[in-house]
């Protein structure tokens, strides 16, 4: 809750502070530099035309970019500067009241400034947006990292081959090994040549001898 309030007061405080500068610088701007410096000089602030130039660039650029929130440090440091010179060079020798020429709203606008400069310009605003957003990618990578560093190994290095697998095979049986080989006479009976004695001794047999 705080820091809501605390985002609310700072884009309040941005948008009017930037608004007066804008305005203030947006008035110089449309009489010129020339006139500017000219009163720069009667003034008596040194460097009057390098002073009207920086003058007109940071109070309207400077305000612009503490509106929208973008680099609110950096220019609200900026019109810090302006400011403490206006206050050097132009109002502290008439007092603090502003319908004196005083210091009151150069002081009060130094101050403001300052103070975005110590706390920035809260989370409503383009600043706030970018460091949300650079803020969550981190957190992602840190928890992808952490992550990853805890995660098991997934990679499974392959074992050694074992005897058995280096083993060689038997080959297949070709067609020549498994087709049938022709059976040797002996296996059949006997050689050829017992068959013949036999056929050959039977005539003698079955006849008588010749007287």
């Amino acid at each position: 809750m705080q820091r809501i309030l605390f985002d609310l007061a700072a884009l309040i405080s941005r948008v009017a502070i930037g608004v007066i500068f804008v305005t203030h610088g947006w008035q110089k701007m449309q009489i010129g530099v020339p006139v500017t410096a000219a009163a720069f000089n009667q003034m008596g602030i040194p460097l009057p035309w390098l002073s009207a130039g920086f003058a007109i660039l940071v109070e309207t650029v400077g305000g612009v970019l503490l509106i929208i929130g973008l680099l609110v440090r950096l220019a609200a440091l900026g019109l810090v500067v302006d400011m403490l010179g206006a206050i050097i060079f132009v109002h502290g020798a008439h007092g603090v009241l502003i319908q004196n020429g005083g210091w009151e709203l150069a002081g009060a606008l130094a101050v403001a400034c300052l103070l975005l400069v110590a706390v920035g310009g809260g989370r409503l605003g383009i600043d706030g947006i970018l460091h949300n957003s650079y803020r969550r990618r981190a957190e992602r990578r840190a928890a992808e990292q952490d992550l990853a560093g805890h995660a098991p190994a997934t990679s499974i290095r392959p074992e050694a081959p074992s005897e058995a697998d280096t083993a060689p095979r038997p080959e297949a049986p070709s067609e020549a090994d498994t087709a049938p080989r022709p059976v040797p006479p002996t296996a059949r009976g006997g050689d050829m040549r017992n068959v013949d004695d036999v056929v050959a001794d039977e005539p003698s047999r079955g006849r008588s001898p010749s007287a």
